[in-house]
């Protein structure tokens, strides 16, 4: 784009050199060509051939019925209201839709790249007709009104939509690729399959309850809660944690500090280098505290492992994301209505270790550095989303030009 420059549009209506017109005129509907397959038929028919729904790619066939460039816009489904994916997919060669989407094509030089993001960004639920489940029926979307520039705008507009996609696609397949060197190391370095360079010292099995104490909170009560004061941890904010390495904090409980204080003073509370452990529905996410974060914590839906001796904290953190630690849960979680980990099945537990501390944090050590390498990727990936997202409206109304 470097030959092209940005200007601002200050039309508030129809930027100059844009037209509005139904959808109709700038697509022709295909639906009559879709054709839906049974489960029980595409179990039958598997291939190479993308097989599309309302959310997109749900399955892979042997046979195609388009083949050609095409935006696809769900018909029915709950995420039209709720949006928690895409609606509106640009697709190209040979594929099978389903009649769950509406399947048009571009006309009279109608870029489908800037068609399909411009249908992605309109609010679908003035446009639902259906009273059980949200419907966009071929007649209320014939008649959707856009605002579309010329051929040769949409198609610049289309260049940067697509170099954009591309760039957050390889940031993905890095992101990828770092989650599988780290799974590497957990299941091959970390289980003693092969060495790091430098350490031959034997290692050694033991049982949980032989390197800490696990333990669970003191009952706090809903009355317990205060609007300010000290953290209060639930699964929820492990988990979240777990997968995001920020929290969110607006959903934080409180105890007051007067209450926190007594439970400290009488029972102990967490410090830096003990962990907490999901143990109830979200089984085995573990959370290693930091120094400086004062935190209390739910009673029986977390235990607390405390006193960990002769084994590095990172270490047994990481212990409990290898497929030794999940297989013995697998095999230990009980629970009528929900499922369950308890202490005592969990002091049994067997970790592999090196005998050598140096060799245990050397290995928690690489561990750790892949992840803050994959969280700052994934940081980085979520600015270009914002970004992207931020720009992306501008230009589909017209308020920066690509000229």
């Amino acid at each position: 784009m470097s030959s092209q420059s940005l200007k601002l549009n200050q039309k508030k209506d129809i930027p100059e050199g844009w037209k509005e017109e139904k959808l109709i005129d700038a697509v022709d509907f295909l639906d009559e060509k879709r054709k839906p397959i049974k489960n029980s038929d595409r179990s039958k028919m598997k291939g190479k051939y993308p097989y599309y729904g309302a959310s997109g790619i749900i399955d892979y066939v042997d046979d195609y019925i388009f083949d050609d460039k095409l935006i696809i816009l769900a018909e029915d489904g709950e995420n039209i209201i709720s949006r928690s994916s895409r609606l509106a997919f640009q697709i190209s060669g040979k594929v099978w839709i389903n009649n769950h989407a509406h399947v048009l094509k571009p006309k009279n030089g109608n870029e489908p790249v800037f068609l399909a993001e411009l249908l992605e960004s309109i609010n679908y639920e003035q446009y639902n007709t259906g009273t059980a489940q949200p419907k966009l029926n071929k007649k209320t979307c014939s008649n959707i009104l856009i605002k579309t520039p010329s051929p040769l705008e949409q198609t610049s507009i289309s260049k940067l939509i697509s170099d954009t996609y591309q760039m957050l696609r390889q940031l993905d397949l890095i992101i990828i690729k770092k989650r599988n060197i780290k799974e590497w190391v957990l299941q091959e370095i970390f289980t003693g399959k092969r060495r790091l360079n430098g350490f031959n010292e034997d290692w050694e099995i033991k049982k949980l309850d032989e390197i800490t104490q696990i333990t669970s909170s003191k009952r706090i009560h809903v009355s317990d809660y205060v609007k300010n004061g000290i953290p209060f941890f639930r699964s929820t904010e492990i988990v979240g944690f777990f997968k995001t390495h920020k929290f969110n904090e607006k959903d934080f409980l409180y105890i007051s500090e007067e209450k926190f204080h007594n439970l400290k003073s009488k029972f102990g509370v967490p410090t830096e280098g003990d962990i907490l452990l999901t143990s109830v529905g979200t089984i085995g996410i573990p959370f290693l505290v930091p120094k400086k974060l004062i935190l209390y914590f739910k009673d029986g839906n977390i235990t607390w492992l405390r006193k960990i001796e002769d084994v590095d904290s990172k270490y047994l953190y990481y212990f409990f994301q290898t497929n030794q630690f999940k297989k013995q849960a697998e095999f230990s979680i009980g629970g009528s209505t929900q499922i369950a980990l308890t202490i005592t099945k969990l002091n049994k537990f067997q970790i592999l270790l090196p005998k050598s501390q140096k060799e245990q944090t050397t290995i928690a050590n690489i561990l750790s550095d892949l992840d803050a390498e994959i969280h700052g990727l994934e940081e980085k990936r979520d600015k270009y989303i914002m970004i992207k997202n931020g720009m992306m409206q501008k230009l589909l109304t017209g308020k920066i030009r690509l000229t």
